[in-house]
């Protein structure tokens, strides 16, 4: 048996399936709205809310230092491109950050929930 048999889509490395993508707002209300419409909208299948978190940065040249509320959302890859379209639609920032990470292993049950919640 070769170590890639037996592997679901979802629990192989090579090609995983699901996605967390981050993106960050000044309020603790923006974060919510933007949790909320992606979930609504079945873009996530849900979105966590931590903050505020300080966030150091260069802007335009100068050194800011500002409180930010992260949102980090489940999704799949087949939905990356419906999500980031939306968040940039949604958000107020000029370039808001908005990165994906790859879930490379999770819980069969949990990544076939967040499959299930956004197709």
């Amino acid at each position: 048996m070769t170590p890639a048999e037996g592997l679901t889509p979802q629990s192989d490395p090579i090609a995983p399936t699901a996605l967390t993508v981050l993106t960050t707002t000044d309020s603790a209300d923006k974060a919510a709205a933007l949790a909320r419409g992606a979930v609504e909208a079945r873009l996530a299948a849900c979105a966590q809310i931590v903050g505020p978190v300080m966030s150091v940065y260069r802007w335009e040249g100068v050194l800011e230092t500002a409180p930010e509320w992260q949102v980090l959302f489940k999704t799949t890859a087949a939905r990356y491109g419906v999500l980031e379209a939306h968040l940039k639609a949604a958000h107020d920032y000029d370039t808001p950050e908005i990165i994906a990470t790859p879930v490379v292993r999770g819980s069969e049950e949990y990544l076939t929930w967040v499959s299930g919640e956004t197709h």
